[in-house]
């Protein structure tokens, strides 16, 4: 691994100057979460949760990617030399997919500087790193920019995709050749090269993060207004929607979607993709309004009144963000 690191991490220093491997490495943490089996994403996504996180903000946060914080009660922070710092949720951010957590003592490590994720192009040469110093270190190239859709009522429009795939994705870090933090790993996808079939990495770029930073350190919260919730998760099949699941109490299950229903529109616009579907979602209004989903039944469409919801009210989040 170290024999075919080394000359990456040579070309980082050589762009980088003064920034030094380790310390840039050391600034990966390993973020442990516990969360409590009553929470709503318990079952989907685990009581027990681990992935990276980067120091930032002269060390007075750090950020990983929200799913592996969303909704825990207990945060642990370990650094690449086992010294281990309890951590406090200081802010989770669904409309972009980060999460920030405080340490509450220390950690002694530098923290990372912010890049500009938005110059980040394709075949530009990337490092991608987590918790646990140059073995976990890997070098990659960025196969593509893009819009990501996610089955769980997620849009990102300029998503980094890299190969080849990183397996410790959740949190990671994705350095630029100048030493700085442009990305931080959300998925494993098969389709890091669009229409090819490459299997890579999908990164939630920082160029999201600059706006709202503050916002969500003093508050906990962005800025931007909540957006329109279901409960609905979607899969996308060759121009369709099919409904895959409906979260228990949530919008869509009040108003008596079920999985596998197929979903042609929201109001009166066609919608054959989930980009499609979210946008026009989002354009239907607040929490609360009434977003009319058209249903396939037997051979003619069906309307389904929804009255939306707040996502960040459905779920169980920690009382001090």
């Amino acid at each position: 691994m170290m024999r075919r690191l080394f000359p990456f991490l040579c070309l980082l220093l050589l762009f980088a100057g003064k920034v030094q491997a380790a310390d840039l490495l050391s600034s990966i943490v390993e973020v442990q979460a516990r969360i409590p089996g009553d929470a709503r994403t318990a079952e989907s996504l685990g009581s027990a949760r681990t992935g990276s996180g980067m120091v930032i903000a002269e060390g007075r946060a750090v950020l990983t990617v929200g799913y592996v914080i969303l909704e825990a009660d207990a945060v642990t922070l370990r650094t690449a030399d086992g010294r281990q710092v309890p951590g406090e949720i200081m802010a989770y951010d669904h409309e972009t997919g980060f999460g920030l957590v405080r340490p509450m003592r220390d950690l002694g490590v530098p923290a990372l500087e912010l890049g500009d994720s938005s110059q980040l192009k394709e075949r530009d040469r990337v490092l991608i790193a987590g918790h646990g110093g140059s073995a976990a270190a890997q070098p990659a190239l960025v196969t593509s920019r893009r819009t990501f859709a996610g089955y769980w009522e997620y849009l990102l429009e300029n998503a980094i995709f890299t190969s080849p795939p990183y397996e410790n994705f959740a949190g990671a870090a994705l350095i630029d050749q100048g030493g700085r933090l442009v990305g931080v790993g959300s998925l494993i996808v098969g389709d890091a090269v669009p229409g090819l079939g490459v299997p890579g990495n999908m990164f939630i770029p920082v160029e999201a993060l600059l706006p709202i930073l503050e916002p969500l350190m003093e508050t906990g919260r962005s800025p931007q207004p909540p957006r329109p919730w279901l409960g609905l998760q979607l899969d996308e099949e060759r121009g369709r929607l099919f409904v895959r699941r409906v979260s228990p109490d949530s919008p869509a299950d009040l108003a008596g979607l079920k999985r596998d229903d197929l979903v042609l529109g929201i109001g009166g616009t066609p919608t054959a993709t989930l980009a499609d579907f979210y946008r026009a979602l989002w354009r239907a209004g607040e929490p609360g309004s009434i977003a009319t989903i058209q249903v396939l039944d037997g051979l003619t469409a069906r309307p389904v009144e929804v009255r939306t919801g707040n996502r960040y009210r459905y779920l169980k989040l920690n009382r001090t963000y």
